[in-house]
């Protein structure tokens, strides 16, 4: 992997880490519906006039349909499961949660694209995995208010979410191959509005929206999907569905740091070590580790 794609991979990790607070701020006042209608239409109107600027909007109408597939399972779809989710569970079991996408798209890519994963690269999956666990071993909880029954209908949620994201990757790389990334995070975006525009009105809140809130959608909207799509679709592109989707690994990683930065949590030695190993796996995974040179040298292109 080539300094700049890892630099995109960190940066994703932290806007997507960041996500699942944003989330969980909003969630409660928009409804899962509304807040991802907003997140989506914020992200397709900031994307677009960049993606009109270089010349790109024709990559719009030739993939159109596409793109829309992209948009329904990349976004539409892991967004409204995931919001629906930390309305019952906290944001960093949802986080762990979603880091199950690495495996959903290693299988797709060896079931579907037939791609050859290393055993090393199992290893650091699970490794990972793992270091995931380990990272939040006893601080996993409900919402104040939240049922077992509620908890089990948002794990659910949030794992058939991971999965979609697994299959989008895999449909990305497929079918979207060498396509502008920025077009592609566009027109994913507006294909994912269009798609929630009847169900956000229908659930749309009576009371109305507090500003801290607003400012969750739109940071939810420019930062964690606008900005993020672009890194990610680019990462899919240049290294691989696999390797990208394991930028999940990281994820919770960043949401106990923003946790201790912005509202004063604690990092344990439990903490600590659980990021340790993530990091372990996600190097694995990634192919930092045990990979022949000249593999690691094709697969960063």
């Amino acid at each position: 992997m080539k300094p700049r794609d890892l630099t995109d991979f960190l940066l994703l990790a932290a806007l997507w880490g960041a996500s699942f607070l944003f989330m969980r701020v909003a969630a409660p006042a928009f409804g899962p519906f509304a807040l991802v209608e907003v997140r989506v239409a914020i992200a397709a109107a900031f994307l677009l006039p960049l993606l009109a600027w270089r010349g790109g909007l024709a990559a719009l109408r030739a993939r159109a349909p596409t793109l829309a597939v992209v948009g329904v399972l990349n976004s539409a779809i892991p967004f409204v499961l995931f919001t629906y989710s930390t309305l019952t569970i906290t944001a960093g079991f949802a986080s762990i949660l979603n880091a199950t996408v690495p495996m959903w798209a290693a299988l797709g890519a060896w079931l579907w694209l037939r791609e050859r994963i290393r055993a090393a690269q199992w290893l650091g999956l699970a490794i990972g995995m793992g270091g995931v666990v380990l990272l939040v071993w006893g601080r996993i909880d409900l919402r104040p208010g939240g049922s077992q029954w509620s908890a089990t209908l948002a794990i659910a949620a949030a794992l058939l979410a991971s999965l979609s994201y697994g299959v989008a990757a895999n449909y990305t790389k497929r079918r979207l191959a060498g396509v502008n990334t920025l077009a592609v995070a566009t027109g994913s975006q507006i294909a994912a509005a269009l798609a929630l525009l009847p169900f956000a009105l229908a659930t749309w809140p009576a009371a109305p929206v507090g500003v801290r809130d607003w400012a969750a959608a739109i940071a939810l909207g420019v930062a964690c999907t606008g900005l993020a799509y672009i890194l990610y679709f680019r990462l899919i592109d240049r290294v691989g569905a696999m390797r990208a989707a394991s930028v999940t690994f990281l994820i919770p990683l960043f949401g106990v740091l923003w946790g201790a930065v912005f509202l004063s949590e604690p990092i344990t030695l439990q903490m600590a070590a659980g990021g340790a190993v993530i990091l372990v796996g996600t190097a694995l995974a990634l192919g930092f580790v045990g990979a022949p040179r000249a593999a690691a040298t094709s697969a960063a292109r």
